[in-house]
């Protein structure tokens, strides 16, 4: 037999079924605005006891209304708070059977494809999201099971707000961890967003993925060619996050491959610059873009990206020399297009003079006392004080530090310059020796 106040509290829990089943559009929404005002941050034990032990039954009708209306935006964010205070619920696991049991996980995630939604109910999509994949391992492997992780990826690339951005991000971010059925699919949907044209996209993917790739522990191929274009982007935010990226790459396999890289961004290729030099000529006002074209922009970037591995790594300095990286440098300071790009590769030339004398002679000789003296003196200005005949001594240079090595022999090129090494670092780089000489 149930007590006059347990029958009290079952006939207030009817009449407010009863309430919610009979109510419209715009009742149902008041009716939302107060459950929401009254049972945020409750755990489960205080919904039951607000709802006579029958809360599954209100989440029921919430899942239910999710369900068919979601497509009209009707309510939709309201909806979305609602269902999160039952699934955030401190032992609320019940809850999140129930939600899931229903196709929750395949209706969030379609609510981030649907054009006409607002922003903000998708907000609250990726929050019910987040708790669910923080709800534990086989929670991930759902969301990953249902495409979650490419819709996911599309919606932080077409995503016009920067705070929903960010959520997504830190959905991402949980679906990296604890997930190793499913990590790599996290991971190479990381790199695929890399391209997209939302700079803001781009940067929390960079951050992301320099979470992720220690976990993953290898690299994908498809992750050097990505990084570098990002270089060409006008964001300096996107960009030092790339080259904070790249700094953690070379730790791992793509090392050669993005050394490689870096140096061939210095000197556009003559495909890029014939394109650029046939724009000019047929449209003057292109001229005034030049500056910003992305194989400048990327110029600029390897130039800087370049300084920041030298200086924090003697061994990649050295490894740098035997891609001509020096020539490199001295080519993208002739390029008079782009101050930043002659800017950027001077003071990271400066730092490959102060760090071999062979490449300080080398440099002296191609330059000329004067402009030497002259980039000795104040190397970050060194652009705006050379003419246009330094400007092509420096662009069409020839210098060959590589060589110099080589002709000097093993003795000089492992024992002075390189010192004592292991010999898996020297077979590493006597690698690029052979390299260097077999296209000599």
């Amino acid at each position: 037999m149930t007590s006059i106040k347990e029958q009290a509290a079952i006939s207030r829990l009817l009449s407010f079924l009863q309430e919610w089943d009979n109510a419209g559009k715009v009742a149902r929404s008041h009716i939302l605005d107060k459950f929401i005002e009254t049972n945020q941050g409750k755990t489960a034990p205080e919904l039951e006891q607000e709802f006579s032990q029958g809360a599954s039954l209100f989440l029921v009708r919430l899942t239910t209304s999710l369900r068919i209306t979601y497509m009209t935006d009707s309510c939709l964010e309201k909806l979305l708070r609602s269902i999160g205070i039952f699934l955030s619920a401190v032992s609320s696991n019940r809850y999140l059977i129930e939600f899931l049991e229903v196709g929750g996980v395949l209706t969030l995630l379609e609510i981030l494809g649907l054009e006409k939604i607002k922003e903000e109910a998708k907000k609250e999509s990726v929050k019910l999201l987040q708790v669910i994949a923080n709800s534990g391992r086989t929670y991930k492997e759902l969301i990953c099971e249902s495409y979650g992780v490419r819709s996911i990826a599309e919606f932080l690339a077409k995503s016009k707000s920067e705070e929903t951005q960010e959520e997504v991000q830190v959905l991402l971010d949980s679906l990296v961890h604890g997930n190793p059925k499913y990590q790599n699919q996290v991971y190479k949907g990381l790199i695929a967003l890399l391209p997209c044209e939302s700079p803001k996209a781009q940067q929390l993917s960079l951050q992301t993925l320099r979470t992720a790739q220690p976990i993953i522990g290898t690299t994908h191929p498809s992750i050097v060619d990505c990084v570098l274009k990002v270089l060409g982007t006008m964001h300096l935010e996107v960009q030092y996050e790339a080259i904070e990226l790249i700094k953690d790459l070379v730790g791992y396999d793509v090392r050669q491959a993005l050394l490689k890289g870096l140096v061939a961004l210095l000197i556009p290729s003559v495909k890029e610059t014939s394109k650029l030099q046939a724009k000019i000529l047929s449209d003057p006002s292109v001229l005034q873009l030049t500056p910003s074209l992305p194989m400048f922009l990327q110029q600029a970037a390897a130039a800087k990206a370049i300084g920041v591995l030298a200086r924090n790594d003697m061994s990649i300095a050295e490894e740098l020399l035997y891609l001509r990286v020096v020539r490199g440098l001295m080519a993208a300071m002739g390029n008079t297009d782009h101050s930043n790009s002659q800017r950027l590769a001077s003071l990271t030339l400066e730092c490959f003079v102060q760090m071999f004398p062979l490449v300080a002679e080398h440099v002296r000789k191609c330059m000329g006392e004067e402009l030497y003296q002259l980039f000795l003196s104040n190397a970050e200005d060194l652009y705006m004080k050379i003419d246009s005949i330094q400007a092509d001594i420096l662009a069409a240079n020839t210098v060959n530090v590589t060589k110099a090595l080589c002709l000097h022999g093993s003795s000089y090129s492992m024992n002075t310059l390189y010192g004592s090494r292991d010999s898996a670092q020297m077979a590493y780089l006597t690698h690029f020796e052979e390299d260097v000489e077999s296209k000599e």
